[in-house]
């Protein structure tokens, strides 16, 4: 959980402090335009959310956080690859987004998203650090069983990370329906 943690805000440190060092990068060693790619995802996003009522807002960000929290868990059994990239990718998002948020409105931007973070960021860091422990298991000398590891870990899932991301959807549905 803890290098989840850390590799998540060095990621988030990279895409809001050296955003246009990334995107020149990718564009010249990938030829990919970053900037255009997270855009069509935000705008996709947007759409569709447009015309959800609040319940509806509010059960596509629950339901869209277990998802990627369940997966984070499940599939951090094959050497932890899936969990690493998803800490990885959400960090510089949520950095470069960030950062396009103050570009656009001002640092006080930063306090809108902030509400939601404080319990959706926890889930996220539990259950990819939990998906890091599943796929690094066989490499340690742990003498819990990983069946033990991985029913422990859903119960987790189900008891901690469940009830964080209700109220993460909550107060995300809340604050995009009052900002609106």
């Amino acid at each position: 959980i803890y290098s989840t943690t850390l590799i998540f805000f060095i990621f988030f440190s990279v895409g809001f402090f050296f955003e246009d060092l990334i995107v020149s990068l990718f564009k010249n060693l990938f030829n990919i335009d970053l900037r255009t790619i997270i855009a069509r995802m935000i705008q996709q996003l947007i759409e569709q959310t447009r015309d959800l009522s609040y319940f509806g807002l509010m059960k596509f960000i629950f339901l869209n956080n277990v998802q990627s929290s369940l997966y984070g868990v499940i599939f951090g059994i094959f050497f932890s690859i899936f969990p690493l990239i998803a800490i990885i990718f959400n960090g510089y998002l949520l950095g470069f987004v960030g950062l396009m948020s103050v570009k656009a409105e001002g640092l006080l931007i930063l306090w809108k998203i902030l509400p939601h973070g404080i319990f959706e960021l926890p889930a996220i860091f539990i259950s990819l650090g939990l998906g890091i422990r599943l796929g690094v298991h066989f490499l340690t000398k742990e003498k819990i069983p990983f069946k033990t590891l991985l029913i422990n870990s859903l119960k987790v899932f189900i008891l901690i990370i469940v009830p964080l991301l209700v109220i993460a959807a909550f107060i995300e549905a809340s604050l995009i329906f009052l900002g609106s």
